[in-house]
């Protein structure tokens, strides 16, 4: 029997820690409550914010030309953030998720260090988001959203604030600290990459997404206003939702019905 994930937290809410850019800011209070609106369960969401990090002596490396956001790094000091105990989530802040994140959770198992989509994934473009490079690399993307077992003996040794600082962006972002055999797998459609996923109709229900991932660029971006949109398909949810859609300057909604202001999300 898989352990709740009040059990996962060691009985607090769930912490989920997004990836922050002040680029982005409102990529991050739309995900956030996508995140809060669905959830079943307490769901504490934590932003990283690099330079929060910095001022308290967590983080302290210089920014490289490869780095697309703010958080291309911190994301790894996830299972120090929590005390290395339990089981935390980090996602990047261009994710919505159109499911209940505690069917997420409830995937942990303890065998393995980390949990996320193993994706086989090439990007097209060269540039993304607002002009920032565009870089391949083996195990792309699946460092976007990882479930940490924060407590795992080789988490605890290796995400250190010193390693995260120090460390090859090949080292961390392959996880490169573990074997494969302790990268655990999820259903892709928990990263569900927009442009490159597709729902197939013959399982709409085992293929439709459960967390949208922008990850070369969101309706935030003038460049990215018009990008692919994704009808909010569920096995709990009719099949005739509207698309979620970009209405500028600060919100996403379904049709008349807002899923985000900067004034409802403070």
């Amino acid at each position: 029997m898989s352990p709740t994930p009040s059990q996962l937290a060691g009985g607090e809410p769930f912490r989920v820690f997004v990836g922050y850019d002040s680029r982005e800011d409102i990529a991050y209070r739309v995900c956030r409550r996508s995140l809060l609106r669905r959830s079943s369960i307490p769901v504490d969401v934590i932003p990283i914010v690099q330079q929060e990090l910095r001022e308290a002596g967590l983080y302290w490396r210089e920014r490289g030309p490869t780095e697309s956001t703010e958080f291309s790094f911190t994301r790894f000091l996830t299972p120090h953030l929590a005390g290395y105990r339990g089981w935390a989530l980090f996602v990047d802040c261009d994710f919505l998720f159109v499911a209940d994140v505690a069917e997420l959770a409830r995937l942990a198992d303890p065998r393995y260090a980390v949990l996320c989509v193993h994706h086989d994934y090439t990007p097209r473009e060269s540039t993304k988001m607002d002009g920032a490079v565009q870089t391949a690399y083996p195990r792309k993307n699946w460092s976007s959203m990882v479930l940490f077992n924060c407590g795992h003996p080789k988490n605890r040794a290796a995400l250190t604030p010193e390693a995260v600082s120090t460390q090859t962006g090949a080292y961390l972002h392959r996880f490169m600290w573990l074997d494969d055999g302790e990268v655990g797998e999820v259903p892709f459609v928990w990263n569900f990459l927009v442009g490159h996923n597709k729902v197939d109709p013959a399982d709409e229900a085992g293929t439709a997404p459960r967390a949208i991932h922008y990850t070369s660029g969101g309706p935030w971006f003038e460049r990215y206003k018009d990008c692919e949109r994704r009808r909010r398909r569920s096995p709990r949810m009719t099949m005739s939702r509207p698309p979620y859609q970009w209405h500028p300057p600060c919100r996403w909604t379904r049709d008349r019905d807002p899923i985000a202001s900067s004034s409802s999300l403070s």
